[in-house]
């Protein structure tokens, strides 16, 4: 039997953490089994979905790399085939006109209420043949009245629900509308799934959908209902918790290949393993492993396992991640490090592609001040003499490289009696304006020699300018 998996999302908002990792679940499980992903867009509430949130889901599934085999599929192109469905159904029997009016039902849903009864529709217009002038019927299916629906779910095991507790639903709306429960059984048929895998929240609605199916003369698929994702404080995960779209994740800074292995471990696990690659999940990945307790959002470990991923990741591969993020920024990349000198100088130094972006920016732009505790501590009157002696020492460098530059600190500093540290932190606050950068030789290299020259010399300046100020001393 070949697999076949969806991922159907409604294009009403953001495409958000729990979607994207029942997408991640259908896609993985597909994908282990040598089998097919459809995307398809359940777009059928005209009023509330929007070409935005369409293209949010096609981008956000774009960027995390989940391609489909088939799709996107749009159900409003496929309006023609529910109506011949439901018109063959109502022929038959199995589904029929409801002219009941929004006054009948609040009225019926008030005296079950008050009987202490669930509240359902009591089936009235079964067999109610006249139709009613002035009301546009919906049509409903006729749930069976016996016996019961058995969910072998793949992550909760057997549910069962009695039929007698399931009323007869709307599959048709008054303005020829389909519904959800309707529309996307005869998907799942006609696209033969065989595989749902999808949010607890649906669990209720799949013995209806079950029944429907079996009105179609087809075998349901194996259902999978995932717990929710809660944010930090127990809580369903909401826009208070942070990001909610996918796409916010990117803007961030974060890997894709990282947000996927922390969204799958929410539930899933592979003994103590943490880090996943996606061939790793592909190889590992069963739905059956879930977990079906909910499980909650960290964003401090998200953030941890995107540094992982970041010090992982190949450096032509890093670099290429990172260079949208350098050019969002006007860096003058013709005149300043490649993306791949800054991927491979600070992948053990930021935790997020913006963070690395944001970090190198002295390697491109000129800064106007020095960070204030830095300069008082480092760029004194005292080093004035050690740093005018390495500036002269680099200017006169025949080749600016890592070894050469590093050889001509130690050397300069072996002659004045200083140790490394104390010449070469100077240099660096004098070089990047901070105390924080990679290591002093890479840092130089990515800088370049005429730029190193120019801010040793506006730091010589900076320095001179503090000693002939009002109170100024050796050791200010």
């Amino acid at each position: 039997m070949l697999v076949k998996t969806r991922f159907a999302p409604s294009p009403t908002g953001a495409l958000h953490l729990g979607g994207v990792r029942t997408a991640l679940f259908s896609w993985l499980y597909a994908r282990r089994h040598e089998g097919k992903f459809v995307l398809r867009i359940e777009d059928t509430d005209r009023e509330r979905s929007t070409r935005e949130s369409i293209d949010v889901i096609l981008d956000g599934m774009k960027w995390l790399g989940l391609d489909a085999d088939e799709g996107p599929i749009f159900q409003t192109d496929r309006f023609d085939r529910y109506k011949e469905v439901a018109d063959e159904w109502l022929r038959v029997g199995i589904a029929y006109h409801c002219y009941c009016s929004k006054e009948e039902l609040e009225s019926i849903r008030a005296e079950q209420v008050a009987a202490g009864l669930n509240p359902q529709y009591d089936g009235r217009c079964r067999n109610r043949k006249a139709p009613h002038s002035g009301i546009d019927p919906v049509v409903r299916f006729r749930n069976p009245d016996e016996g019961s629906v058995v969910v072998d779910d793949m992550v909760r095991g057997r549910v069962e629900f009695k039929n007698a507790e399931l009323d007869d639903l709307i599959i048709v709306r008054s303005n020829g509308v389909p519904t959800y429960n309707f529309s996307v059984i005869v998907d799942d048929a006609d696209m033969e799934i065989t595989h749902v895998i999808r949010g607890d929240d649906h669990l209720n609605n799949t013995p209806r959908q079950i029944n429907m199916l079996a009105a179609l003369g087809q075998r349901p698929p194996r259902y999978a209902h995932v717990p929710m994702i809660l944010g930090p404080d127990g809580s369903r995960l909401s826009k208070r918790h942070g990001a909610v779209n996918v796409l916010d994740y990117r803007d961030q800074g974060f890997l894709p290949q990282a947000l996927l292995n922390y969204l799958v471990r929410l539930g899933w696990s592979h003994g103590d393993q943490e880090i996943f690659s996606i061939p790793d999940l592909i190889r590992l990945f069963d739905i059956e492993d879930v977990n079906a307790s909910a499980s909650s959002f960290n964003p401090e470990k998200l953030l941890w396992l995107n540094q992982r991923h970041i010090i992982d990741l190949p450096v032509a591969e890093l670099a290429a991640a990172l260079l949208p993020y350098l050019q969002a920024r006007h860096y003058d990349l013709s005149n300043g490090p490649s993306a791949e000198s800054v991927a491979a100088a600070y992948r053990e130094r930021a935790a997020t592609l913006v963070e690395m972006a944001e970090s190198c920016r002295y390697c491109y732009c000129d800064f106007d001040t020095y960070d204030e505790a830095a300069a008082k501590k480092q760029l004194r009157p005292a080093i004035a003499d050690p740093l005018g002696a390495v500036r002269s020492a680099l200017a006169n460098l025949a080749s600016w490289d890592a070894a050469s530059i590093e050889q001509a600190v130690q050397d300069t500093a072996d002659s004045l009696g200083l140790r490394m540290g104390k010449l070469g932190q100077p240099v660096r606050v004098a070089v990047t304006g901070g105390a924080v950068s990679p290591p002093l030789d890479v840092t130089l290299t990515l800088v370049g020699k005429q730029r190193t020259i120019e801010r040793l010399d506006r730091a010589l300046e900076f320095i001179a300018l503090r000693s002939s100020g009002p109170g100024a001393s050796g050791d200010a």
